[in-house]
Parts: structure tokens; C-alpha cells; sequence
């Protein structure tokens, strides 16, 4: 079967994608919620070959340590069984009531300690299951009117909790990798880290997160492809072929409501298909001579810019003195409107 997910390809998948029961903010849940067992069986026969979880999409809040243990035990045989692993965990800092004014950057420091309590317990448990990357998403790290706190003291209170779990992880031995996820209005009006920066450029991306949704709209997290082909494209590109990224392509998605189970495995399947058709695109669009053609166009050499050279006090003064022929610029032209269609025609199978 063309385009068919395998272990290589390193999909992966949160408990609370798959295992969502399709309730919204005007509807209760509408799936029976499947076990972390259950839902391990079906990624596997998805094609994904790894799972990711906050500590309460596996463990309740309220278990007890006997409990805990028979689950993460459970958890365990069905990762045996299947041949999943366990690429990333997180911690849920933004569920329960107490969280309601932020975790790490609570008024309370009685939530702040909770709050570290919490995530070194999942660490632990994510490193007891294999992780490589753990995860901080400051769902409720933010504020409805900046009257409520300075942003500087609320980012003062998250750095000092980012080094305490740092500490941790180091003391620990786990190796565990911190990334942040970051969104800028998401739950609160206003989050104090809303944009993650150019990760890539600075060596810094290994995991990302998967989905779509329409312009303009709230976090929709549809099926990886679904509203945008041509952007999701662009980004499959990106991280196939420009980025060598090697880090797991983790869909941070959810099937529609009105999906029972087996349409669920069917938006698995079909986020991954998707990946794997942009990914073939994306080298279609490396051996296509006309695009080429028009890219060396575009980029006709690797001469360097003044900036890229690095400043001297000598070349800038000679730079200032520099005669230009502004007029000349002005006037070249890039043919991208024929390259954008010609990567337009090689989406739509023309090419």
C-alpha cells in the first residue's frame, strides 16, 4: 500500500488526540473514552510508532500510588506488545482548579511548589517509560488583563521553576530534553511566552507538533493537512529537506465529533498518509527542472552580504562609501508568481 506509515517515519501521537471523546464547549463528550491500553492498540495498527502523554491522560489526578502502579504496569505490556515508545512526556498544569491563575507563574507560591511537585512526579514517570523530550505548555501561565501581574515578575517566577526541574533532570540523571510550546491567547487572553523564536536556526528544534485549522480561528487542531495542503507542504519541505530534522513528527490533532472510533484510526492514518504524500511532493519539487531552474534564478549565487561577512570598523566605513545604483535594483524582478504556480500545478498531480 503506497504512502504507509512504518516506525521509520517516527509518527507519533498524544493520549489526548486520539483518546479525545469529541466534547466542545457547547457539547458533551460523544465517544465511550477508550483506556491508554486501548488507545496504544490502535495507534499501532495506525502505522505510529509512538505515544506521548501529560501525567493525567495516563494516570488520574487523584490515584493512588497502588493504582498508579498497576496503570503504568498496563501501559508497560501494551508498549511490549505493539513496539510503541514513548518519544515525549508532559505535565497537565492547566486543568485542575488549582491552576486557574497559572502554574509556575502563580500569585500563590503554595501552587507554585504544587506545581513543581507535580511535573518532578512526571518526570519521573516519563523517564520511567522511556521519554527523550519533556514538554512545558503554559496553558495557564498568562492573564486576562495585564492589570493581574507584571510580565516580568511572572517570567522571573517560570525561569526560576524551568532551572529548579533543569536541576532536577540533571540530579535525576534522566536527560530529558525541556522544548516549550508555545501559543500566544490560548487558554488565557494573554500568555507570557507566546512564540517559540527561530528554533531551528538556533540548533534548537527537535520535536514539533502537528495539525491544522482555518485562518483566524481558535487552537481547531484538525487533521495534520486537512484546511491548508499547500502551507502544511511548504513545512513538510522544510523539515525533510531543508531542515534535516530527525526528531518525531508528533500530530498534536483531533478527529471531528462526529467520528466514532474507527473514523478516529482513519484521521491517524490519515494525518500520517498526508505527511507522507507532502513528503514525496517535496522531493518531486527537487527533481522538477523548470522549478529549479526558476529557484537558481531567484538565488543566482552565494555571494555574501556585508552583514554576513561579519562587521569591521574598515568595512563598514568603506561600505558608507559605497556607490550604488539604486535605480538598477529597483528594477529586477523575481518570477514567483510562475514558481508558485508551478508548485501549485505539482500539488494538484499535474506535474
Amino acid at each position: 500500500m503506497p504512502y504507509q506509515p512504518r516506525p521509520e517515519h517516527k509518527f507519533s501521537f498524544g493520549l489526548w488526540t486520539v483518546g479525545n471523546p469529541g466534547g466542545d464547549p457547547f457539547g458533551p463528550p460523544v465517544r465511550e473514552p477508550r483506556s491508554p491500553v486501548e488507545l496504544v492498540h490502535l495507534l499501532a495498527e495506525a502505522g505510529a510508532y509512538g505515544v506521548n502523554f501529560h501525567d493525567n491522560d495516563l494516570v488520574p489526578i487523584d490515584a493512588s500510588a497502588q493504582e498508579r502502579d498497576r496503570i503504568v504496569s498496563d501501559f508497560k505490556s501494551a508498549l511490549d506488545d505493539t513496539g510503541l515508545t514513548v518519544p515525549m512526556a508532559t505535565t497537565n498544569l492547566f486543568s485542575d482548579p488549582a491552576f486557574r491563575d497559572g502554574a509556575f507563574t502563580s500569585h500563590d507560591p503554595e501552587v507554585r511548589d504544587y506545581a513543581l511537585q507535580k511535573t518532578m512526579r512526571a518526570m519521573d514517570l516519563g523517564a520511567e517509560l522511556g521519554a527523550d523530550v519533556y514538554v512545558f505548555w503554559g496553558g495557564r501561565e498568562g492573564a486576562e488583563t495585564d492589570a493581574g501581574q507584571p510580565p516580568t515578575d511572572a517570567i522571573k517566577r517560570y525561569r526560576e521553576a524551568i532551572n529548579y526541574l533543569a536541576e532536577y533532570n540533571a540530579d535525576q540523571g534522566y536527560g530529558l530534553r525541556f522544548a516549550l510550546e508555545p501559543k500566544p491567547n490560548e487558554p488565557r487572553g494573554n500568555l507570557f511566552f507566546p512564540t517559540v523564536g527561530a528554533a531551528w536556526d538556533a540548533g534548537k528544534l527537535f520535536h514539533i507538533d502537528l495539525n491544522d485549522q482555518a485562518f483566524g480561528r481558535y487552537d481547531q487542531d484538525f487533521r495534520f493537512g486537512a484546511e491548508s495542503p499547500k502551507r502544511a507542504f511548504f513545512l513538510v519541505r522544510f523539515l525533510e529537506e531543508v531542515a534535516g530534522y530527525d526528531g518525531p513528527r508528533h500530530f498534536d490533532a483531533h478527529a471531528h465529533r462526529t467520528s466514532g472510533w474507527a473514523d478516529v484510526k482513519s484521521f491517524a492514518e490519515g494525518c500520517m498518509r498526508t505527511y507522507l504524500i507532502l513528503k514525496d511532493k517535496a522531493e518531486q519539487m527537487g527533481d522538477d527542472e523548470e522549478i529549479q531552474a526558476l529557484l537558481d534564478e531567484i538565488n543566482p549565487d552565494d555571494a555574501q552580504s556585508e552583514a554576513a561577512a561579519g562587521y569591521s570598523a574598515d568595512g563598514a566605513a568603506s561600505l558608507k562609501e559605497r556607490s550604488v545604483d539604486r535605480e538598477t535594483l529597483g528594477e529586477r524582478s523575481k518570477p514567483y508568481e510562475r514558481l508558485d504556480q508551478l508548485v501549485t500545478e505539482l500539488l494538484l498531480g499535474v506535474r
